[in-house]
């Protein structure tokens, strides 16, 4: 009687096993992946983007299947660092779980390619762009050395002209370097007035007095860092790690560019043992019609003062000087991106409203310096909100990126130096200024 039963079940097992096979060996990559990687990955994982492969077909794709499990099953992609219990985000990567398992499914079961006729209809990407340009504006060119002290290269300004004979709204804006593998950051900081005295393509830079190891020698007393005056020209821009562009079409707003202004570019480099000319571009999508809603970029910073930012040796949760900003205006916030260098840990922006109430609108609790993401949300900000933004930084041993984790640590500009920037973006009425928006404490 026991045998039976035993070869009962057995049977039942044999009969399933094929079944649940069936079910994983199933996902194909045309059927199955591909939808998800349209959604989710070839935005970066294309030619001509950040990404170093390309996922834009299977032959490409297959490869990399073990890969892409472990990397989303570890939620290290797509990059998404946002606390999920705190805020809403309308442009949140995160993959969903069906997504994972799908993904997962596929590499365990062979990463079987399927039948071509199942595959979605390709994605028509712009050629080495995030979206088609309207205008595309030359930018700067930059010889960057081969390598150099330290590997330091100073931040560079650079004026060019923005080619706008009349006044012109922009509703996405993406900067691109010719090379980007030596490109830290480059910054549209401001929108200027043309004027006689002006050079264009010369580039301008300070000489910081600077240590064996390369970090600037803190100045005594405090330091306003030079381009806060930019905030008010509608800049803020950026080519960075995770995000290529600034669009604000769906904000349902757009920025401002004068007729006839000049573009204020930031270029920071970082040589990697090749001598290149880097080229920069400036692509554009405008409309022609004056928009209901402007879109205003704000970069407030901390304190830069070397009494108040210094960063001990080993400590592991170092508290930033925080960065407080008054609302003047009525406004919407859409727009959040955390900024520090390798030792930043994690970043928290915090709304009070007029009634006292307070909403954490953005927390990152595992700061990535290599992903320098943007948020997109939608809050309604009352005129006399306070923006409150907190920061904490591991200078321990325990932080793989530190390069030196017994040093005191300045407020700088080389990426083994910090920083704590808390860029964001609203929307508000045409014709506000910047200065009758905000107020930065």
């Amino acid at each position: 009687m026991k045998i039976g039963v035993s070869l009962a079940a057995l049977g039942l097992v044999a009969f399933r096993l094929p079944a649940l096979a069936e079910g994983v060996s199933s996902v194909t990559f045309h059927k199955d992946v591909l939808p998800i990687l349209q959604k989710n990955c070839q935005v970066c994982h294309r030619p001509g983007q950040m990404a170093p492969m390309s996922f834009l077909n299977y032959e490409q794709t297959r490869p990399w299947a073990k890969a892409i499990k472990g990397a989303v099953l570890q939620r290290k992609m797509p990059p998404w660092f946002a606390d999920p219990s705190q805020g809403h985000f309308t442009n949140d990567r995160s993959l969903r779980q069906s997504d994972i398992d799908t993904l997962t499914k596929w590499a365990d079961s062979g990463a079987r390619e399927g039948n071509r006729e199942d595959a979605p209809l390709a994605v028509q990407w712009p050629d080495g762009w995030v979206s088609q340009p309207d205008i595309v504006v030359p930018g700067s060119v930059v010889d960057v050395p081969a390598k150099t002290k330290n590997n330091v290269v100073e931040w560079i300004d650079v004026v060019v002209p923005s080619g706008f004979k009349t006044d012109t709204w922009v509703t996405s804006v993406q900067i691109k370097p010719k090379h980007p593998e030596v490109t830290h950051h480059i910054c549209i900081v401001g929108y200027i007035p043309h004027t006689p005295d002006i050079e264009y393509n010369v580039p301008s830079w300070s000489d910081k007095q600077r240590d064996e190891d390369g970090s600037a020698i803190p100045e005594k007393g405090p330091t306003t860092g030079g381009r806060k005056k930019f905030s008010a020209q509608r800049g803020g821009d950026c080519y960075v790690p995770g995000n290529p562009a600034g669009d604000y079409r769906s904000f349902e707003a757009a920025k401002l560019v004068p007729a006839g202004s000049d573009i204020v570019l930031s270029l920071h480099y970082t040589p990697n043992g090749t001598a290149v000319r880097d080229e920069v571009q400036i692509g554009y999508t405008i409309q022609k019609e004056t928009p209901k809603r402007q879109f205003i970029t704000f970069f407030p910073s901390a304190s830069h003062d070397p009494a108040l930012f210094a960063i001990p040796p080993g400590d592991p949760n170092w508290k930033s000087p925080p960065v407080d900003a008054t609302f003047l205006t009525d406004a919407e916030l859409v727009f959040m991106m955390p900024h520090m260098h390798s030792r930043g840990k994690d970043m928290t922006y915090t709304l009070e409203y007029p009634d006292g109430k307070k909403e954490i609108v953005l927390h990152v609790p595992r700061f990535d310096f290599n992903w320098q993401l943007g948020y997109h949300t939608s809050v309604h900000v009352p005129k006399g909100s306070k923006l409150h933004v907190d920061a904490h930084f591991d200078n321990s041993a325990n932080n793989k990126a530190n390069p030196n984790p017994g040093k005191t640590v300045y407020y700088g500009e080389m990426t083994w130096e910090e920083m704590m920037m808390p860029f964001f973006g609203v929307v508000v009425d045409v014709g506000r200024q910047p200065d009758n928006v905000l107020k930065v404490q």
